[in-house]
């Protein structure tokens, strides 16, 4: 359907085609709705998309992250090393294992975390970290290449937050690629905005070790799912190993999946698109600043974090009520975890700690960036951020 020119241009929006209400309603009509077969199907297609060992469906990217927190062994009392400028779920899953979250400011470039303050953080801990905790922020891969060479040298793990970059590359490598012989796993996320939807979702790839470990956890620690008790030639009968939590994504999440799975290149493409056309409206503003690329790498550009020079003519908040009055949806990402109250009291954080994440958050603003929009679209976010120029 075609937008009209004066509805709202909302800030994200899934792309959804008749292949996957087709995939839905053939699940619906196969009378097996949890996960079964085409949960089983998405796992192995997005390990070989990405070039992972393993893959494990889940109900969430949180869950995903709690999960491979969970399969490097992160306990109670040990230290998880992750960025500021991030959304809760990242920080709330060290939280839940009774581990100590230690955040480490980005770089004002890429605005991932930055592997020389890494390196210095890792100095002053009293104790061994058990893992790193990267984010690839807005789909733009954090230094892979420093942040493993830092882990391998302290013998930690990694636990990647790929929330933001399905179909993003780091170099040569997709990120999710994992070799058997790492300590390494990557939690990817499905939801509503993300690249690639089942609605609610998520993805842990990394070695077979590792995501079995993980399997384990993932459906109250039960030796056989519901697949293995109740299909054909199945046994009534399981054990219970761990006490593991319901973190299972269902067929019909799965069905979505395997669908978006197969159009995501051209997904990706339709964002890279966009993302170009905004680089080059922008770039000619000197109170604005686009978004970092790495050359080399590939963007997954999930969001679009454009950022309000600071002691210019524009404020960010102006910004960002200009394009509301012209009906135009935006975001900000993210409130620094640092100034969450419950970050802030329970870690003794103040407003003043880790500066460029904070400097950062008070520029940044997120334009609509998502395959559904049309050319038309596009212009019109141009448009409205030009005529909001001009007004300051």
């Amino acid at each position: 359907m075609r937008r009209s020119r004066d509805a709202p241009l909302p800030f994200a929006q899934p792309d959804i085609g008749d292949a996957e209400v087709e995939a839905v309603v053939e699940v619906l009509r196969s009378g097996w709705l949890t996960t079964g077969s085409r949960t089983d199907q998405f796992e192995a297609d997005f390990a070989q998309a990405v070039g992972a060992p393993a893959a494990l469906a889940l109900s969430s990217g949180t869950a995903a992250l709690h999960l491979g927190l969970l399969s490097v062994g992160v306990q109670p009392g040990d230290v998880v090393l992750t960025t500021p400028l991030t959304f809760c779920s990242t920080v709330h899953v060290v939280e839940h294992l009774g581990a100590r979250p230690v955040l480490v400011d980005v770089d004002d470039v890429s605005l991932n975390i930055d592997p020389n303050r890494l390196e210095d953080a890792l100095d002053a801990l009293d104790t061994a970290p058990r893992a790193i905790l990267p984010v690839h922020l807005a789909g733009q891969p954090a230094d892979l290449d420093a942040i493993l060479e830092i882990a391998q040298s302290r013998g930690t793990a990694v636990v990647e937050d790929a929330a933001h970059a399905q179909g993003a590359w780091r170099g040569n490598s997709p990120i999710g690629q994992v070799e058997e012989s790492e300590q390494r796993v990557v939690a990817f996320s499905f939801y509503a905005t993300k690249n690639i939807t089942t609605g609610e979702g998520g993805m842990l790839t990394g070695p077979r070790n590792l995501v079995e470990r993980a399997r384990e956890w993932s459906l109250h620690g039960m030796s056989r799912d519901a697949w293995k008790r109740y299909g054909a030639g199945g046994s009534w009968r399981y054990d219970v190993t761990v006490p593991g939590f319901k973190y299972n994504m269902m067929d019909l999440q799965a069905a979505i999946g395997i669908e978006q799975l197969r159009r995501s290149e051209e997904l990706l493409a339709r964002r890279r698109v966009i993302a170009e056309r905004y680089d080059e409206a922008f770039a000619a503003h000197d109170v604005l600043r686009t978004p970092f690329r790495e050359p080399g790498d590939i963007h997954a550009w999930h969001l679009y974090m454009l950022r309000v020079r600071p002691g210019g003519s524009l404020a960010r908040q102006a910004l960002i009520d200009g394009l509301a009055t012209r009906g135009i949806g935006t975001s900000v990402h993210f409130i620094p975890i640092h100034q969450l109250t419950y970050y802030a009291e329970r870690y003794g954080f103040v407003p003043g700690d880790f500066p460029i994440a904070n400097r950062a958050f008070e520029s940044l603003v997120s334009l609509p960036i998502y395959p559904k929009m049309s050319d038309s679209d596009v212009e019109r976010v141009i448009a409205a951020v030009d005529e909001t120029l001009k007004e300051s």
